[in-house]
């Protein structure tokens, strides 16, 4: 039998990638509340509001990256959530659905939700941004018109639950339900057709294609999902908040697909880290606490999120090109005399970033009573 050449650095380190860039920042941040507001930050209660934030992601999360992956995004999301609680609420408070039916219906209408999207992507051949934005318009539309400004409240148990219920002794329902989400699609994703299909898809759509892929139907698949676990987004915002209104869930678009992408995984397709995917939700649930705890306002939380992108769509488009100038490898790329120019660069803004978070920190501490 023949024998196969050692790996290099390249290949030993790249099913970790999608993960390295996570926790680093996560220890960065770990490190740098441990000097600003320890007492604060690292107490039991925060920690468990940072997992109870995070846990309202996860699912979205898990279907975003099969979505991503092929090349595809979904601007929506909000606004599924959004509609899909107050279809619930209606189901429970207007026709006296049991609790428990009303949740499954409004993961099936979610899925319904996806399912149009899907279809509006590949037969009317609308691209993915545009028919998910104009999408996004009509479900919160629909959101306005149900709910006539109305705030629905005060929901069963099993809602309540849902959303922020604790087993005895164990991790909260919400961070269960997590969880079990991201194992699921990481079967999915390394186990399945549809996870292969993806991959395939994402990778290069033509060639999938012309080895049999039914490209367009796996793509509708995937809008399902995503729909889906919008639909049970909605159900756990409903629960957690016990109330649900038309203008909720205003920014997760923007939240989802930060995680996703900080996670590794490709916005120009064919590369899926669902790990990578559960880092990323947890980093971000993580900084903006962060900032909520430092004081800081909520505009800035927006002004974080899209800095954390552009970075990291930047780190990973750069790993993908690494060998372009003839460097062997990782480590290599991390030497050539352009990069090292850009790593000076990106201490620089990493340090001026430092130096604004101390800045803004000082300044809210001295205008905001302490709690």
């Amino acid at each position: 039998m023949p024998v196969s050449a050692p790996k290099g650095l390249q290949e030993r380190l790249d099913p970790y990638l999608a993960i390295i860039g996570p926790m680093v920042m996560i220890l960065m941040i770990l490190a740098f509340m441990g000097v600003a507001e320890p007492a604060r930050y690292f107490r039991l209660s925060n920690l468990n509001i940072i997992l109870l934030e995070a846990a309202l992601y996860m699912p979205l999360a898990m279907a975003m990256t099969f979505v991503i992956t092929q090349r595809g995004i979904d601007l929506s999301i909000g606004s599924v959530a959004a509609l899909t609680g107050i279809i619930m609420a209606f189901a429970i408070k207007e026709f006296g659905f049991p609790a428990w039916i009303a949740v499954l219906l409004g993961i099936a209408i979610g899925g319904i939700f996806g399912l149009i999207n899907g279809l509006v992507i590949t037969k009317f051949r609308v691209p993915d941004l545009i028919g998910t934005l104009a999408m996004d318009l009509v479900y919160r539309g629909f959101a306005l018109v149900l709910a006539k400004g109305l705030v629905l409240a005060r929901f069963p148990d099993l809602i309540t639950d849902i959303g922020r219920g604790r087993l005895p002794g164990f991790l909260p329902i919400p961070v269960i339900i997590g969880i079990l989400a991201f194992l699921i699609g990481a079967f999915i994703l390394r186990r399945s057709w549809f996870g292969r299909y993806s991959i395939a898809i994402g990778s290069n759509p033509e060639a999938a294609e012309m080895t049999g892929i039914a490209v367009d139907r796996y793509k509708v698949y995937a809008y399902v999902l995503m729909g889906a676990m919008a639909g049970l987004a909605g159900v756990m915002l409903t629960g957690k908040l016990n109330a649900i209104q038309a203008t909720s869930a205003p920014y997760f678009n923007l939240h989802v697909i930060a995680a996703v992408v900080v996670g590794g995984t490709s916005l120009f397709g064919g590369r899926a880290y669902m790990l990578g995917s559960f880092a990323g939700v947890l980093l971000l649930s993580m900084m903006i606490n962060a900032l909520v705890t430092l004081r800081i306002e909520f505009f800035w939380q927006s002004v974080a999120s899209g800095v954390v992108i552009i970075l990291s769509v930047a780190f990973y488009t750069w790993l993908q090109k690494k060998d372009r100038d003839g460097a062997k490898g990782l480590l290599n790329a991390f030497t050539t005399p352009d990069n090292i120019k850009l790593m000076k660069l990106g201490g620089v803004l990493a340090a001026g970033t430092v130096v604004l978070l101390v800045i803004g920190s000082l300044f809210s501490t001295g205008s905001v009573p302490s709690g």
